[in-house]
């Protein structure tokens, strides 16, 4: 087992698409975004034998003189599990990350996928996850959907709505400004413009992504940002004006998006994450007909030598009140200042 960079291994990226169930997150890309908009570490605690990915935890490390010195697998992802081939490897390797974040000064270790964790040790954090299955004609997807969502796909389409699918900056600028706005209704500073930047750059522009503009028009009023990597792909963002919400252009873009990803041979499409509170996205995810389950996130703090849970949201609180106040310019600027410190 050792150390490496994916940013400098040689074909890591090859390595990883060879790996069954192994997605975006995994790759040198998310490394080299996460890297040059937050200046996070790579720190891969790897096995490979015979050409083959035998054991991996892939570690970011962050420090903040705000929020400590620490390692997550891995920042702003919403599953990022270990692969291993038996438990023995991943109970081998996690006393080996302990040990790295000892000698390391890490405060804890995060991990974000409960594979390889036992019963008895507390999840930090519970999400639900939805996964749609895309190995099957677009009609038989497209059937599986609820009827309710069925008929908002149509009313979009009724409406004269458009949805495209564009990899440049500047469809991915127009969707930022989307974002912007949704993030403030939420009572949360948006990413930096820079982190989209290079998101562009190293994934989009190389093929494993696009922004989907949904436009009426040809204004865009509700956009969103898909990642793929082997046969995976997965909803990563999405904003839209308010309102223009009752024409269900969010439908319409997740409908092209499936669409567009059954023809191109995709086997599955990840929703992502979503608090277990969060009884509004929660239902429009389970409108796809997509696989429901459990996603567990594990904190190691390193002093005390124990799981830890988190006890606070890390979305709600009094800071929504104080964010929806602020114009976008200014929370576009706190959101330049906290991301690199919260990962």
């Amino acid at each position: 087992m050792r150390i490496i960079d994916p940013l400098a291994y040689e074909g890591w990226d090859e390595l990883v698409l060879s790996t069954e169930d192994v997605g975006i997150f995994y790759t040198s890309m998310w490394a080299r975004v996460l890297r040059d908009s937050y200046g996070f570490t790579p720190l891969y605690l790897s096995s490979i034998e015979d050409g083959e990915i035998r054991l991996l935890i892939p570690l970011m490390e962050v420090r903040s003189p705000i929020t400590g010195k620490r390692a997550v697998s891995i920042p702003f992802t919403d599953r990022c599990d270990t692969i291993f081939t038996e438990q023995g490897h991943f109970d081998e390797a996690f006393e080996t990350a302990k040990n790295l974040g000892k000698k390391r000064g890490w405060r804890y270790i995060e991990w974000r996928g409960g594979a390889g964790f036992k019963e008895e040790a507390p999840p930090s954090e519970t999400f639900f996850e939805h996964v749609l299955d895309l190995d099957r004609p677009p009609d038989k997807v497209f059937a599986s959907f609820r009827e309710s969502n069925r008929r908002n796909i149509k009313k979009a389409m009724k409406a004269g709505l458009e949805v495209k699918l564009e990899n440049s900056l500047e469809s991915l600028a127009q969707y930022y400004r989307l974002h912007c706005k949704t993030r403030r209704e939420h009572g949360l500073p948006p990413q930096p413009f820079s982190f989209f930047r290079n998101l562009h750059r190293h994934i989009i522009s190389a093929g494993h992504g696009f922004t989907a503009l949904c436009l009426q028009d040809s204004v865009a009023i509700a956009g969103a940002v898909f990642l793929h990597f082997g046969s995976q792909a997965i909803y990563k963002y999405g904003a839209s004006e308010k309102e223009h919400q009752h024409l269900r252009p969010n439908n319409l873009i997740m409908w092209e998006a499936i669409r567009h990803y059954c023809d191109k041979g995709f086997k599955t499409l990840s929703l992502g994450r979503t608090e277990l509170e969060n009884h509004g996205l929660l239902q429009f995810k389970q409108g796809w007909g997509a696989l429901e389950s459990i996603l567990k996130y594990h904190k190691f703090d390193l002093a005390r030598n124990v799981f830890v849970s988190n006890s606070d949201s890390r979305l709600t609180g009094w800071h929504n009140k104080v964010f929806r106040s602020c114009p976008i310019p200014v929370l576009r600027l706190i959101g330049s200042l906290l991301y690199r410190h919260i990962a």
